[in-house]
């Protein structure tokens, strides 16, 4: 089975809020500062999708 770019980020963002929870925001934060110190735009930008979909996630558990 192969997944999809977007699975991928979905992926992504359901690792982070499992084993970051609150801090995950923080997590996603860090790992953007370094890739932009290391030159990284690709990252940068995969890091900033995956940092939306935790904040769509968010959003939905506090519609719940």
């Amino acid at each position: 089975m192969t997944l999809t770019r977007d699975q991928e980020v979905w992926g992504m963002a359901l690792w982070v809020e499992k084993h970051h929870g609150d801090s995950g925001r923080d997590f996603i934060d860090a790992k953007i500062e370094q890739l932009t110190r290391a030159n990284e735009p690709d990252g940068v930008k995969l890091w900033q999708q995956v940092a939306r979909r935790l904040e769509q996630l968010s959003d939905r558990t506090q519609r719940s």
